[in-house]
């Protein structure tokens, strides 16, 4: 019995053998072709097309996988939520996101993927809160739910279901309107009074600059090209800062 079942041990075990040596190699060769560093991760260099389908399909389910389990609150579209959530997305969003009025930035030209426009693209309410508080990795596109309450999160992701709908002017006066960049997650400290700390307008987190908005320009003109290149606008004037009031929904501070 054990002689009649010898020759079919052999044709199994030679195919695990050949499968073995054949896995053992491609794991190589993987290897070998990420120490080489022939890949090129460049952002001016696209991803193959297959690539990047494969990436883009990766992304959008696992946040819509998420963003399906968040409970949006039921006044999400208040006038107040989207107002407020203005002035934080004019702070935050306009260099890579855009604005009505506004053209391309060096930053939304230079990212890759290309962060999407949205002041022409609408982007599911529970989908936009989870990006921007979980962030999306190698994208450029930060996490801030480490600096920003969720009430705050929530009223940027109402302010961009509004967004398409508005024109330059439109935007600016809701900007002007909104109480200016204020989310209550330790980055931006609000002052009732309207005095600012010593160091600028709010007090910063140890590691981080001493001011995140768009420097002042100086005399010479502010940010200047090499000789050749035409001057340019990158964004709209911010309008000035009024007295901060709490959106609906986000926690009480004490000053």
């Amino acid at each position: 019995m054990d002689h009649m079942q010898h020759p079919r041990r052999k044709r199994l075990i030679v195919p695990l053998m050949i499968a073995t040596v054949a896995s053992l190699a491609l794991v190589g060769g993987a290897i070998a072709f990420v120490r080489a560093g022939i890949y090129n991760v460049g952002a001016d260099d696209p991803h193959l097309p297959a690539t990047y389908a494969v990436l883009e399909q990766l992304r959008e389910a696992s946040i819509q996988a998420r963003a399906s389990k968040l409970e949006v609150p039921k006044d999400l579209m208040s006038q107040a939520r989207i107002t407020q959530g203005a002035g934080n997305y004019a702070a935050m969003c306009t260099q890579c996101h855009l604005a009505p009025g506004m053209g391309p930035t060096e930053i939304s030209r230079g990212l890759y993927p290309a962060p999407p426009n949205l002041t022409k693209e609408t982007v599911d309410a529970a989908e936009a809160f989870w990006v921007i508080k979980h962030g999306i990795k190698a994208s450029g596109m930060p996490a801030w739910g480490g600096s920003m309450d969720d009430a705050y999160i929530w009223n940027m992701a109402a302010f961009i279901q509004k967004l398409p709908t508005l024109d330059a002017a439109e935007y600016q006066a809701m900007v002007a309107s909104s109480g200016g960049h204020s989310h209550g997650g330790g980055e931006t400290m609000p002052h009732h009074d309207g005095a600012a700390p010593a160091g600028g307008d709010h007090p910063h987190p140890p590691g981080t600059p001493a001011d995140h908005h768009a420097p002042t320009a100086p005399a010479t003109g502010g940010h200047s090209h090499a000789p050749g290149t035409p001057p340019h606008d990158d964004a709209p004037a911010k309008p000035a800062k009024p007295a901060h009031v709490d959106p609906p929904g986000a926690p009480p501070h004490t000053h």
